[in-house]
């Protein structure tokens, strides 16, 4: 068992302004997603130049944190948002909602493909392994910030929380999340999107395996609170919304054809 790292979520403060870790994760994630969609723009099969990679992170990155926050008000906790709709505004909070955060991200990118003239699922096969980078990130502030922690549990690595008013030993869920749905799927989007391939088939692999991987780690997280179990006494809210990720990630693999032009 491990005592939480003494690990202030104000990173620095400056009397007037506090930045947070939390802030923190979300910038770097963002830069992470620059450099390394400029690493892969102007491939012949990329149809993104390297100039419009800012624009493209910058468009799903607000749509992601707007489409997150109001889906996490939507999805959790309506009652409170709609009694006190100010505190959607207060993101350093914590409270975002992926499911919410893909909506919103897929907004963002559809206005850009507008504006640019490039093809939805284009722009959606280049942005899916750059949102994984997002979400590696994201994952770790959720730890630094001691929030969607594990279910109790007895193992090595257990961590006891100071903000847990049992004071239980959990897994590190929010660390077993950045590590599947960041860091593994980045890698596995990474090298398969190194190469031509038909349009929606990166999608696909990232909506089924986010899917995929959200569902499994939310037997070792917390219900979210205050919802619990939403069916059957073990499907949780997470695990619901993932699972049509999952079966839209399939339909897309599905539909890409064997034998293909993969630029088109």
């Amino acid at each position: 068992m491990f005592a939480f790292p003494d690990i202030d979520p104000v990173a620095i403060d400056l009397q007037f302004i506090q930045i947070r870790w939390y802030g923190i994760a979300y910038a770097v994630g963002i830069v992470a997603a620059v450099v390394l969609g400029k690493i892969r723009a102007g491939h012949a099969d990329s149809h993104l130049q390297s100039q419009n990679v800012i624009d493209l992170v910058l468009y799903v990155a607000l749509g992601a944190i707007i489409g997150g926050r109001i889906g996490y008000g939507l999805f959790y906790q309506p009652d409170h948002y709609i009694s006190n709709p100010v505190e959607i505004l207060k993101v350093w909070q914590g409270g975002m909602s992926f499911h919410g955060g893909l909506l919103g991200a897929f907004f963002g990118g559809w206005i850009f493909s507008r504006k640019f003239g490039i093809p939805i699922l284009r722009v959606a096969d280049f942005s899916s392994p750059l949102c994984a980078v997002g979400l590696f990130f994201g994952r770790i502030a959720n730890f630094i910030n001691q929030e969607l922690w594990g279910r109790a549990t007895d193992i090595p690595w257990a961590v006891v929380f100071p903000a847990d008013p049992q004071q239980l030993p959990r897994h590190p869920s929010q660390l077993y999340e950045a590590t599947l749905e960041g860091l593994v799927l980045f890698v596995v989007l990474w090298v398969y999107s190194a190469k031509p391939r038909p349009a929606g088939a990166v999608t696909g692999i990232f909506l089924a395996g986010y899917g995929l991987f959200r569902f499994t780690v939310e037997f070792f997280r917390e219900p979210d609170a205050p919802l619990g179990f939403i069916l059957f006494d073990w499907i949780t809210m997470g695990q619901l919304l993932s699972l049509p990720l999952i079966i839209v990630g399939i339909i897309l693999l599905s539909l890409v054809p064997r034998k293909s032009n993969p630029t088109i």
